[in-house]
């Protein structure tokens, strides 16, 4: 059953205010029709008052109070000849009562006020005729002070009301974000729990691996040395033997570089020196297709805990990534933005690497930081892996984020260093 079709539908309630307005229009004055037509306009107010509010929602509230003083003011001249007199005149309630719910206290006193003003505009006809006596004027008093001990009883029912609808929004609210983050740190406690085991086993292997792997290569050579001369065939065999096992070597030691404890040096560092070596080392020694690097720097950032040899390697890996993703389009951008920011009540400084490859797909999105697990036609997948873990060594953060450009972007968070953090200067400078 949809929104739309439950606003629609009658409730018990409206159905009772509609038979409390049939009853008071078969009494008298029974033959007023006047009364009948103002008594089904509060009706129909009263079943599209909902309405009127959703379409018009700025002013709507305000509207159907003035609407209903209106209906309530020409009710009294059609019930009594001396309006004010009419035993009517509690159908200002109506007007005040709704202005008490919708309202502030000071706009409930300013309806109230207003209400009972319109009430007393039928005095002054009266007077042209009868005399106002003292107990009529304390009967005038006392119908005009229930209209304001109404309104504020009410109000105050309504501010309550309101304050803990916002309080419980206010619960939900901080319920949802403590269970989102609830979830990010189990899915990080998941993913440290499989890097540990995969480092565990990937030290093993390499272990066992690098010994035999430098008895194959010594062997090689030997092997070459000694056919060299006569079987030049046999050289070029042991030749190829010895390159595979250095590739071979080279990825063991790469296995060895995810396995083993990092001992981080840490200073207060500024993160947009460390950057930049990054993109000049991988743009000197690259020979593919021309990138565009575009830098963003916000000024006056503060320095970060870094171990530099390691967060350049970090920064390395992820532009050489972005050059070699924009290489199979036939080159691109690539935007780098540094920027002050917070993280899990943290301050710190966030650096985003935006490229406009092809991007990451989805099914791979939650496992891209995962051992092993790579898009590229060659490499083992421990780059992005081994990133993760320099990151989660500094108490950083990094995540994938939708790209603008639909390429990958990357966003890492370091704290900054307890010293560093002040207040956010306003300038920024776009490099």
């Amino acid at each position: 059953m949809t929104a739309a079709y439950e606003r629609k539908k009658l409730n018990w309630m409206d159905l009772l205010s509609l038979a409390f307005l049939a009853g008071l229009a078969v009494l008298p004055p029974i033959t007023e029709i006047h009364k009948q037509l103002i008594l089904l306009a509060i009706g129909v107010l009263q079943l599209s008052e909902g309405r009127l509010i959703a379409w018009v929602p700025r002013r709507g509230r305000t509207y159907v109070v003035l609407l209903k003083l209106l209906l309530a003011t020409l009710l009294l001249s059609h019930t009594n000849e001396l309006s004010i007199n009419s035993s009517y005149y509690p159908i200002f309630y109506l007007p005040v009562v709704t202005a008490a719910v919708y309202f502030g206290p000071v706009g409930t006193l300013l309806w109230t006020l207003l209400a009972s003003a319109l009430y007393c505009s039928y005095l002054f006809p009266a007077l042209q005729t009868y005399e106002l006596t003292t107990g009529a004027v304390a009967e005038l008093v006392i119908r005009n002070l229930f209209f304001f001990l109404a309104a504020i009883i009410v109000n105050g029912f309504a501010t309550e009301n309101r304050r803990q609808t916002h309080r419980y929004q206010y619960l939900a609210e901080q319920l949802a974000e403590t269970n989102r983050r609830l979830e990010q740190a189990q899915a990080e406690a998941r993913r440290s729990e499989r890097l540990a085991a995969l480092g565990q086993l990937s030290a093993g292997l390499a272990h066992e691996l690098r010994n035999p792997l430098g008895i194959i290569k010594g062997s090689a050579e030997m092997l070459g040395q000694q056919v060299r001369a006569t079987t030049p065939i046999a050289a070029e065999l042991a030749g190829f033997i010895s390159e595979e096992v250095e590739r071979m070597s080279s990825l063991v030691t790469r296995f060895l570089d995810f396995a083993r404890p990092l001992r981080l040096q840490l200073q207060p560092r500024l993160l947009d020196a460390a950057v930049d070596r990054a993109i000049q080392d991988v743009t000197a020694n690259w020979h593919g297709p021309p990138v565009q690097v575009q830098r963003h720097y916000e000024a006056n950032l503060p320095p970060v805990l870094l171990d530099q040899d390691l967060c350049e390697r970090v920064f390395i890996n992820l532009v050489q990534n972005a050059f070699e993703a924009m290489s199979e389009m036939g080159g691109g951008t690539l935007s780098v933005s540094i920027s002050r920011a917070e993280h899990d009540g943290r301050q710190g400084v966030q650096v985003q690497f935006a490229d406009t490859g092809p991007g990451v797909p989805p099914a791979l999105r939650e496992e891209i930081f995962n051992p092993f697990m790579t898009t590229k036609k060659t490499g083992v997948g421990l780059g992005l892996s081994i990133v993760s873990k320099i990151v989660d060594e500094h108490g950083g953060s990094i995540a994938l984020a939708p790209a603008p450009g639909g390429g990958a972007s990357f966003v890492l968070f370091f704290p900054a260093a307890a010293a560093a953090v002040a207040p956010a200067p306003p300038a920024a400078v776009s490099a």
